[in-house]
């Protein structure tokens, strides 16, 4: 194979001319830096990634540092930026590099794919980008370009048709210039060659794209297969206390929002009165239902319905302080909160239902 060949070559040129060049990550870009913006940009728009990166890069600037925070502070930080399964990998997996890799990353794929929450394209894009080495990508800008340039059909989750991607990666992956190509061919997925009406008079391999000339670019890829999402429903009690303080619960490590702080919920079968007597020891004053909210997971949809809920006096029984936080809505919150807890609590704050 050519150190370039025809592909790679009209990639790294249009990069030149087109490419992104002033993203965060690429200025004093470190395996730490790519490391942590790729593990962001997993699912994840370039604009929402851009003021969460900074703000983990200003607070945590090596493995080092991120290594020896602690988790509830890492959640904070990644708070709105969803899928909390990455910043609980990347938490561990700084703490894997300074225990077993003497605080730098491991230099090759599979020591890379050692470490909780990388996968072989992070992998190959840390080495690539940071380390100049030869080492495929197929994040889900590369599968797009990819599979129009060679009329791939079938959905990139099916086995077979992943294999026949990551072959195609590997053929097209120079020898030299690697970073440049894959800066290139992310870049050309995410502002070119996009899913919806790609812009295909401004694509520098258009010429021989495979599903151009077919004319079928809007069917490849082709989409997931579509089933029918499951719904759950669950009840969460805004519980406040005579000082209007909030009560939030520390959910479990493992399952949705692994480790964030969220309202209590009711149990099958429970009522906010036994709940608030069995687990407070205090009766309820009021209670009210609020508006239903509505949070898509990736495999299921989640119908949240909050009741509020006053105490009639101070809370009696003692609370966990490692699993319980009574919060001021009032204040900056200082722990991780999902997306929809952060709604209602700032549905606290704008009708001044909180202490101030």
């Amino acid at each position: 194979m050519s150190a370039v060949d025809g592909f790679a070559a009209r990639l790294i040129a249009w990069f030149e001319q087109h490419g992104r060049r002033d993203l965060p990550w690429q200025t004093d870009r470190t395996p730490y830096r790519v490391w942590v913006s790729e593990i962001m940009l997993q699912q994840t728009q370039v604009a929402t990634v851009i003021p969460y990166f900074n703000g983990l890069m200003e607070r945590y600037p090596s493995v080092a540092a991120l290594a020896a925070a602690e988790l509830d502070d890492v959640l904070a930080l990644w708070a709105g930026l969803g899928y909390y399964t990455r910043a609980r990998n990347l938490h561990r997996a700084a703490r894997l590099v300074m225990d077993a890799h003497r605080g730098v990353l491991p230099g090759s794929i599979d020591g890379l794919m050692s470490l909780p929450g990388i996968g072989r394209s992070t992998a190959g894009a840390i080495l690539s980008l940071a380390a100049a080495k030869r080492a495929p990508i197929l994040d889900g800008n590369a599968k797009r370009v990819l599979a129009r340039y060679h009329a791939v059909d079938g959905w990139p989750g099916r086995a077979a048709v992943q294999h026949r991607l990551w072959a195609l990666a590997e053929a097209h992956t120079p020898d030299h210039r690697v970073a440049e190509y894959t800066q290139a061919i992310m870049d050309l997925g995410a502002t070119v060659c996009v899913r919806s009406r790609p812009r295909c008079g401004h694509c520098p391999v258009s010429a021989r794209c495979k599903a151009r000339i077919a004319g079928v670019q809007a069917a490849i890829p082709a989409a997931r297969p579509r089933r029918e999402r499951p719904r759950r429903a669950v009840r969460m009690l805004l519980v406040s206390d005579p000082e209007q303080r909030v009560l939030l619960e520390k959910r479990p490590a493992r399952g949705i929002w692994g480790g964030l702080y969220s309202f209590p919920e009711l149990g099958h079968g429970e009522d906010p009165d036994g709940w608030c007597a069995r687990h407070l020891g205090v009766r309820v004053s009021a209670q009210t239902a609020l508006q239903p909210l509505e949070h898509a997971f990736t495999h299921f949809d989640l119908s949240i319905r909050p009741v509020r809920i006053r105490l009639a006096g101070p809370p009696r029984a003692p609370m966990d302080a490692d699993g319980w936080l009574w919060y001021n809505p009032a204040h900056e919150i200082e722990v991780g909160v999902a997306s929809p807890v952060a709604f209602l609590l700032g549905t606290l704050r704008s009708t001044g239902d909180c202490a101030q």
